[in-house]
């Protein structure tokens, strides 16, 4: 169980905050100012301290230190505030009010990027392993069962010089897994070369492959090595070997059975020490059937087969690689670090993904360029799916009277003991701001105010159930 550190003067946010983080099992201390803090982490170890900025006597940052993680809270969002936090280093910041899903969405966040640092740290010292072949292996993440099963057999099969027939649909990591199992061969000081037959013209492939002689067809005004030859001594992985021409199957299936390669134009034959990995989408059996494909290259080929499943079985990995993806997406693209909300973890488990991983990774890509902010929601991502169910909430809200909701704060008197603990939502505070302050200020001042963006202020408009008032439209 994490334990966490609040920080907090006012005792109605921290009641709230202790409340919902105890409900989703956390262990909760709390403080009210930073020297009540210090006591608190002298006498107890903390896996996360969440902060406000401004406190008495000294400002939340003085709790930032390198060893617990500190997200940061303030009511006075403002890109400066927010941006010295981080320099300072704090992990991130959250915007007051906030309401459940995107305190719990951050809470999660920064506590498994805690925990994954902490393990690459342990690995990194001396005797200990790099890789953590329990969820990840050349670049591939993964804790589903399917995912547990495909690293097992990497690691069985990596170390024997035998071929491999990968299957998977386009985009579950074909290329990945030949890498994996390169790497963790006795080859893996030789190169990989990658080649997908179906990216090379039909006319070209034998070329790419074997290499021509000087004069061997129009064009060819030099010899050149093929790409096998430059394999030589290491690993060969053929992506969509069930695109290959026959003709270019027939000279493969020699280089299998005798080891030996003789160019384009050549009447020699020269030795070559190649594993090959193979891969396709496609039914080779199929193929075999229809007289597209060699039934004794398949049984060449077909030494060990690795079956890779696609990504709407893997479960929960979905969301392992969101974050991940996520995380590679902000730093590549210089842009600050961005979460997804409750409703985006939501659409990311019941969309099916075509594309697999590919397709994850793009979407992820596109909802950082465009989102508006940093808590990514399920409409940033655009799927299908996400999308409908959107827009049919929004038909919805069109014909049915918004349902009033009532703000807590003044029926308790600013007293936490007098506030139900099963009712208590901080998404009050955003109602309350919302409604005392609808009728000076316009949308725009509004959002400011709380740190959002327009359009964020308009959706939670929508969910919480709070219609403009017609003076606040005006504006």
């Amino acid at each position: 169980m994490s334990h966490i550190l609040i920080v907090e003067d006012e005792g109605i946010i921290r009641s709230a905050l202790r409340r919902l983080l105890e409900r989703n099992g956390f262990q909760i201390s709390e403080a009210g100012t930073v020297p009540e803090a210090r006591s608190q982490l002298d006498a107890h170890s903390f896996d996360l301290i969440i902060s406000d900025l401004r406190l008495p006597g000294e400002a939340g940052t003085e709790l930032i230190n390198q060893q617990t993680p500190v997200l940061i809270m303030t009511s006075y969002a403002s890109l400066r505030s927010a941006v010295d936090a981080m320099k300072q280093g704090a992990v991130d910041y959250i915007a007051k009010p906030f309401d459940h899903d995107e305190m719990l969405t951050a809470v999660n966040h920064i506590l498994s990027q805690h925990r994954r640092q902490k393990s690459q740290e342990e690995a990194d010292q001396p005797g200990t392993e790099a890789r953590d072949q329990e969820t990840s292996m050349a670049g591939m993440l993964g804790e589903s069962d399917l995912m547990q099963a495909v690293f097992q057999q990497i690691n069985k099969v990596a170390p024997y010089d035998c071929r491999v027939l990968i299957f998977g649909e386009s985009g579950t990591g074909k290329e990945l897994v030949a890498r994996a199992l390169h790497d963790l061969s006795p080859r893996k000081n030789a190169p990989l070369i990658s080649v997908n037959c179906a990216a090379i013209p039909e006319t070209l492939i034998e070329s790419e492959l074997f290499g021509h002689e000087k004069g061997a067809f129009t064009g060819a005004n030099t010899s050149r090595n093929g790409l096998i030859e430059a394999a030589d001594g290491g690993s060969l992985f053929l992506d969509e070997i069930g695109e290959l021409p026959l003709e270019a199957q027939a000279r493969l299936l020699r280089v299998l059975q005798e080891g030996e390669i003789r160019r384009l134009g050549s009447v020699e034959s020269r030795k070559v020490d190649v594993r090959l990995l193979a891969a396709t989408h496609r039914d080779i059996k199929t193929l075999v059937d229809q007289g597209k494909f060699r039934l004794d290259l398949y049984y060449r080929l077909n030494v060990v087969e690795l079956e890779l499943p696609c990504l709407s079985e893997r479960g929960d990995d979905v969301l392992l690689l969101a974050d991940f993806l996520l995380n590679k997406s902000c730093q590549r693209l210089g842009k600050p670090q961005a979460r997804f909300s409750k409703s985006a973890r939501n659409a990311l488990l019941s969309y099916s993904w075509p594309g697999n991983v590919r397709e994850l990774e793009n979407r992820v890509e596109r909802a950082v360029i465009l989102a508006d902010d940093t808590l990514l929601h399920a409409e940033d991502l655009q799927l299908p799916q996400a999308n409908s169910v959107k827009k049919a909430s929004f038909v919805s809200s069109s014909f049915t009277e918004p349902k009033p909701q009532s703000s807590q704060f003044a029926d308790a008197d600013h007293d936490p003991a007098h506030l139900p603990a099963d009712d208590l939502s901080l998404e009050d505070y955003f109602v309350r701001f919302v409604h005392e302050n609808e009728d000076q200020m316009s949308e725009t001042e509004l959002a400011k105010k709380l740190g959002i963006s327009r359009k964020c202020l308009w959706e939670r408009r929508q969910r919480l159930g709070i219609p403009r008032r017609k003076s606040a439209t005006s504006k």
